[in-house]
């Protein structure tokens, strides 16, 4: 029994041990396809070290446009605009330029409670089917920062990482 006991204990201690490295500022929606609409659900599972989360920061990635940041009850949201490195077609046009950034600021997301930031956006054709995109972002908190910006090499997961960016695997387009 005390062998079975010792080894309870180790399994108790790996679980124990894992759980920060999944929990991480994630994407509800993990695939998405090409040259369609997406709805980032940045999802914040808990605050920074026992610390209450008090603003989010999204980096929108080239090929990301059209983005719309959902507003939120208690809090403000910014957005930093710039020029896209290229033109996108877009609803029978072209855009050039765009929200490069969201930043939710002046709330407070209690340590051990989660919720969930929103951005429409769209993903554009010149984006490639079949890889991942990664929108960097950094979490403030009232004692610290996490900053989830990791982009990860091809073939690696996001326990590879103490800090993995937010990813959506992106589709062929359907």
């Amino acid at each position: 029994m005390p062998k079975a006991r010792y080894l309870l204990a180790l399994t108790a201690i790996a679980a124990l041990a894992a759980l920060p490295a999944a929990a991480h500022v994630t994407l509800e929606n993990r695939e998405a396809p090409v040259g369609a609409p997406y709805k980032a659900v940045f999802v914040v599972p808990h605050g920074c070290a026992g610390s209450a989360t008090t603003g989010l920061r999204v980096q929108i990635p080239e090929g990301v446009i059209a983005s719309e940041p959902a507003p939120k009850p208690g809090w403000k949201v910014d957005v930093v605009k710039g020029k896209y490195a290229g033109e996108y077609d877009y609803s029978g046009g072209k855009i050039s330029e765009g929200i490069k950034e969201v930043v939710w600021s002046g709330g407070k997301l209690p340590p051990h409670e989660h919720d969930q930031f929103i951005i429409d956006t769209y993903l554009t054709d010149a984006l490639k089917p079949d890889s991942m995109l990664y929108f960097p972002a950094v979490q403030e908190c009232e004692a610290g920062i996490s900053r989830w910006i990791d982009i990860l090499a091809p073939g690696s997961g996001p326990h590879d990482t103490k800090w993995p960016a937010p990813g959506v695997k992106l589709m062929p387009k359907s």
